[in-house]
């Protein structure tokens, strides 16, 4: 009994410390959010991206998009079923950079839709969110690059699929709600959401470290009578 009272304790504390790591990770995202836009990590600085520091960081670049070689991942929004629209944007400094420049309905997706969007040669001015490379695929789906099906925002392999070269950056940006041109596709739809069930967790555990003092009380009890 007291070797359980004392686990149960321990993941307890434990919860409460991650439940204090969890409030301070949600107001250092919010911060960035709401911070004023930095110019997107240059290539120089990809080696020190990190998901703790820099996703949601508030960015901005210019540079070429290249249309051609965009790829759709399939995605579920507020809008419903559809599609993000990623499209390498090509920098002075011979890098790339995959934006999602937004979310197309299921039946808006082909090419021929969104002829309007495709903004007109000429540098591009991109605001949004910095986020991190999503490898593999979503839940029991793989991305198939080989036949064109992405159900992750996976920068290496897409960046591998479409050969956009060596100086890809390990991150993409999902580009904010300006309105693009026919108003698709459709920016600023990031979900930014932390599950945050800490509390949950310590309560229960200090909950079954009570318990189990009461439960060696009543036993003892029970033995003296």
């Amino acid at each position: 009994m007291l070797v359980l009272t004392t686990a149960f304790l321990a993941l307890g504390t434990w919860q409460v410390q991650r439940l204090f790591w969890k409030l301070d990770l949600i107001a250092r995202v919010e911060a960035r959010i709401h911070a004023a836009p930095d110019p997107a990590p240059a290539v120089a600085d990809w080696g020190t991206i990190s998901t703790e520091k820099d996703e949601y960081r508030h960015v901005t670049v210019t540079g070429l998009f290249e249309h051609d070689k965009s790829v759709l991942v399939q995605a579920v929004t507020e809008r419903g079923a559809g599609f993000w629209l990623l499209t390498p944007l090509h920098l002075s400094d011979a890098s790339t950079i995959l934006v999602n420049r937004g979310f197309l309905p299921s039946g808006q997706s082909d090419s021929t839709s969104r002829v309007a969007s495709e903004i007109a040669a000429g540098p591009v001015a991109v605001t949004g969110l910095l986020r991190i490379s999503e490898p593999g695929g979503a839940f029991l789906r793989l991305n198939d690059p080989g036949n064109d099906r992405w159900y992750s925002r996976d920068v290496a392999a897409i960046a591998l699929a479409k050969g956009l070269g060596p100086s890809v950056a390990p991150y993409f940006i999902d580009a904010d709600a300006t309105p693009n041109p026919g108003g698709l596709p459709v920016g600023g739809l990031t979900v930014i959401n932390f599950r945050n069930s800490h509390l949950v967790y310590a309560i229960t555990w200090y909950a079954l470290a009570i318990m189990t003092v009461a439960a060696t009380i009543a036993l003892r009890r029970r033995r003296l009578i």
